[in-house]
């Protein structure tokens, strides 16, 4: 028998007669995830001006490159050497060719030119080349000699700017007093997405972000802004199948794999005493990382989880911890030493919330921060870009 009392279906249009069933849970579906600001961390202590530096040095190279395209007699026999770097030789240096066997003794230096004994110690003499790299093994002083004269390296300076991040927040007095599903204060509601805009905002400017060409401390005309990691890499910027690099795999020769990787990885080893520690990057090249795997994944029949993500990558060249960055371009992979990165706020000038003066019926206010990025030694991280995605 049909009902016939009152139900909901008969209380009127739109249901006038029923209290609202609103969730008080507010659903953000916006990205604001910030991976690698969650992973370097806070800064040891805070930046004390707009302009921040910070002090580099090296030691003395023992490696430089043949400079000489013909040899005479001949490669193999040439007793004369033009090199980049002169200066980087002393006479008694051991010096061997790459990827050789042979050991040549300097005997005297002058200029970029090297007066060298060929095939030392019964070492086989082997042919050079033009670029070849020279490896100095060390000097062999002469027992009771003077010393030689004093070689040193210059410390060198680094700097970064201060970028102001900043957003405004303006709620009428009627919004603050009234009732709203899932928020109990407006003007508090306001600073909590405020802040996460300019964290996601921050996080993208420490990849990405550029200083003006000109004028880079700012101005009353001109904005303030940091040199992001992908600008400051400069030494190591890779790329499959240039500059020694190889090929990539797959149906494009610039697809992501191990190899390549790996001499990414090497690359930043051969010129840096640390070991990079993170590999960030995107969702297209995280996938690569996840296929090497693959092929050797295997399974028992208890198994009930499918598993295909790779979290750590160990290689011969530093252990890394593979964040997953969606503001990494899609065709770039960055190789950092994470130790060697900071992300610090001017001294007093973290993200904080500033009330401004009412000129109406409003509360008006604006969440504002000053950051920079402190990026040690860029030799000692490198970039991987133009992937296949």
């Amino acid at each position: 028998m049909a009902f016939t009392g009152k139900a909901t279906y008969g209380a009127g249009v739109d249901l006038p007669e029923l209290v609202e069933d609103v969730s008080d849970v507010i659903g953000i579906v916006s990205p604001y995830e910030t991976a690698l600001l969650d992973h370097i961390g806070d800064a040891k202590r805070p930046a004390q001006s707009t302009v921040h530096e910070w002090i580099e040095d090296e030691l003395m190279a023992n490696a430089d490159a043949i400079n000489q395209s013909s040899f005479s007699p001949s490669a193999t026999t040439a007793t004369t050497i033009t090199v980049d770097n002169g200066s980087r030789f002393n006479v008694g240096d051991l010096v061997q060719p790459e990827n050789s066997g042979e050991v040549m003794f300097v005997a005297a230096v002058t200029g970029d030119t090297l007066s060298v004994v060929r095939g030392y110690g019964a070492t086989t003499s082997e042919a050079l080349a033009d670029n070849m790299v020279l490896n100095i093994l060390g000097n062999a002083a002469l027992e009771g000699d003077d010393a030689p004269v004093a070689r040193f390296t210059n410390r060198t300076r680094q700097q970064n700017y201060t970028q102001i991040f900043t957003s405004s927040i303006d709620v009428s007095g009627s919004m603050q007093a009234s009732r709203a599903f899932g928020v109990d204060d407006e003007v508090d509601y306001q600073k909590q997405e405020r802040m996460r805009e300019l964290l996601r905002d921050l996080e993208n400017c420490v990849i990405n972000g550029v200083a003006p060409e000109f004028t880079q401390v700012g101005s009353a005309s001109v904005r303030r802004s940091m040199n992001g990691i992908i600008p400051l890499i400069q030494t190591n910027d890779l790329a499959p199948g240039e500059d020694g690099m190889p090929d990539g795999s797959g149906t494009g020769s610039d697809e992501l794999n191990e190899e390549l990787l790996n001499a990414a990885l090497r690359r930043v080893w051969d010129q840096s005493s640390g070991s990079v520690d993170t590999i960030v990057v995107g969702g297209a090249q995280k996938r690569k990382i996840n296929d090497f795997a693959s092929a050797s994944r295997q399974y028992v029949p208890e198994e009930t989880s499918f598993r295909d993500m790779i979290n750590v990558y160990e290689s011969d060249f530093g252990v890394c911890r593979v964040v997953l960055s969606r503001w990494v371009p899609a065709d770039t992979l960055l190789l950092l030493d994470s130790s060697r990165i900071e992300v610090m706020p001017l001294q007093g000038r973290s993200f904080h919330f500033k009330p401004l003066a009412a000129s109406g019926d409003s509360f008006k206010g604006q969440v504002i921060g000053e950051y920079t990025l402190e990026m040690k030694n860029e030799q000692a991280h490198a970039k991987l870009q133009g992937l296949a995605v």
